[in-house]
């Protein structure tokens, strides 16, 4: 098992590096195809996949891509009322056929995974983007990394015992931390090419430390959702880690706080 990770995730950071570093019309499709994989499984958790409610979602989620790409964002809210009246509109002529929960599940889902794992497409494309992308794994798998650490070596005081009982107050602290470290260290590596950042090395370490913070918020909802629903990952997709969201569940929160922090940091 330890091996099959091991290979998975060393295969997970050579794909990232390549698709990451190329941008652009790559990365865009690479993403949207991610978040509709993302969508589906967390549809299935719910056990409504293969109904009207996720084909709304899949055409919500597919619809919000194809704005992004034409930089037509401010029909965002315009494509949001118009999935949840499509949403609300199954619900009332096929009543009652489906739960209120069922259609807050969809509406949520194309938030949750579609929109917010979006912004690693954003950040990449921003000035600098090609820098400032990689603060969202250096702040989700480097928190996991550096908390698991401190964690294991410290780790006394539960986080969230019910959620995720491994997990404590220690190993947070030094997951952000270690984040902002690592943000510190890459900024003093490459900072002088951020033409846009003002102060590279304390805008990438807060932004990696915000990021961290959010992060483990990301990873407790993610598994707070499977703890829900009896279920111990989100698929068999990615060999030894689970699904999409199960790789890729902080990233989901880490991705809109990088873009945030640095629009806000610049």
């Amino acid at each position: 098992m330890f091996t099959t990770r091991l290979i998975s995730g060393i295969v997970l950071v050579i794909l990232a590096f390549f698709v990451v570093g190329a941008g652009g019309n790559l990365l865009f499709a690479v993403t949207a195809l991610i978040s509709l994989v993302g969508l589906f499984e967390l549809y299935r958790v719910l056990k409504i996949e293969k109904t009207s409610l996720a084909a709304i979602g899949y055409g919500a989620a597919i619809y919000y891509y194809i704005l992004l790409w034409m930089g037509w964002e401010k029909y965002v809210t315009l494509m949001a009322i118009g999935a949840l009246m499509l949403l609300m509109a199954v619900y009332v002529f096929t009543f009652p056929k489906y739960k209120t929960e069922q259609i807050t599940a969809a509406f949520f889902g194309v938030f949750y995974v579609a929109m917010m794992l979006s912004y690693l497409y954003q950040v990449r494309r921003m000035p600098d983007g090609k820098y400032l992308v990689w603060l969202i794994f250096l702040s989700s798998w480097g928190c996991d990394t550096c908390a698991y650490c401190v964690g294991m070596l410290i780790g006394k005081h539960k986080l969230a015992p019910v959620v995720s009982p491994k997990k404590s107050v220690e190993g947070a602290i030094g997951g952000v931390a270690g984040s902002a470290i690592l943000g510190l260290v890459y900024a003093a590596a490459l900072g002088g090419n951020m033409a846009e950042v003002g102060n590279p090395m304390l805008a990438c370490a807060l932004a990696c430390a915000i990021a961290a913070v959010i992060s483990q918020v990301g990873d407790l909802a993610a598994s707070a959702i499977k703890r829900n629903h009896d279920v111990k990952d989100y698929g068999h997709l990615i060999p030894g880690h689970g699904g999409i969201l199960d790789r890729f569940d902080s990233m989901i929160f880490t991705a809109p706080a990088i873009y945030f922090a640095i629009t806000f940091l610049r």
